[in-house]
């Protein structure tokens, strides 16, 4: 069962809340919480083609079936992974950072129990593919991921933060975005899997470079020299 207090809205207050929250997150991108309404209200048809995806693959079902939540109490036991799993590598890639996976905002514009599941899987493994891809999470990680998150889901918030992060970079930060991450995003977001359709927590014992090759992950590539 979702919780998080789901709010049902009219069509003219949908548009509301798009429009103010595309606004306010383009001012501060910051706004997590921004970020997510705009997601949610503008991209059901995003969410339904991916929950459609998801009934047609055996993996995809299991998810839905089970619908497990990426939170401490579920996740906590990938500390204890050996380093080499892709359990360990997310422990570690969260710890560095002091994430918490219990810090995503909740889902409230969906209208359905069943979308908004699929509205919080995709907010909630965000950062598996963080790790996966080898992305960091400064604003130029974060626009190049959202690249991926475009091609893998069609969601237009995810093309709208990739314009208003690039909108943000300085002239050096412009140039090795679009030389070097976003090529390199276009190629990835391609050739892996589907990623919403992973049960993730299931190959977290798995060697991290097996997983990666499996599902078709091209790691970021190192910057130039010049640019580091």
């Amino acid at each position: 069962m979702m919780t998080g207090g789901r709010v049902k809205l009219k069509g003219w207050q949908q548009a509301a809340v798009a429009v103010g929250s595309a606004v306010g997150a383009l001012l501060d991108p910051r706004r997590a919480d921004l970020i997510a309404a705009l997601g949610e209200t503008t991209g059901k048809p995003a969410f339904e083609r991916v929950l459609e995806r998801m009934k047609r693959s055996p993996e995809g079902r299991a998810v839905l079936l089970e619908r497990p939540r990426v939170i401490s109490a579920n996740v906590g036991h990938a500390w204890d992974l050996p380093p080499n799993t892709f359990g360990a590598a997310y422990a570690k890639f969260m710890g560095s950072r002091n994430f918490s996976p219990d810090d995503r905002p909740p889902v409230r514009f969906m209208e359905t129990e069943e979308l908004a599941y699929v509205a919080a899987r995709a907010r909630e493994v965000h950062d598996f593919w963080h790790t996966l891809f080898d992305l960091p999470t400064n604003l130029i990680g974060e626009s190049a991921l959202k690249v991926i998150e475009f091609e893998q889901m069609l969601l237009p918030m995810c093309a709208l933060s990739v314009a208003g992060g690039t909108a943000r970079f300085s002239h050096s930060q412009r140039n090795l975005f679009y030389q070097h991450y976003f090529p390199w995003a276009l190629r990835a977001g391609v050739k892996c899997t589907d990623l919403m359709c992973l049960y993730y927590e299931r190959h977290f014992d798995e060697d991290l470079e097996d997983v990666r090759r499996r599902w078709g992950i091209i790691p970021a590539p190192s910057p130039p020299l010049r640019a580091a």
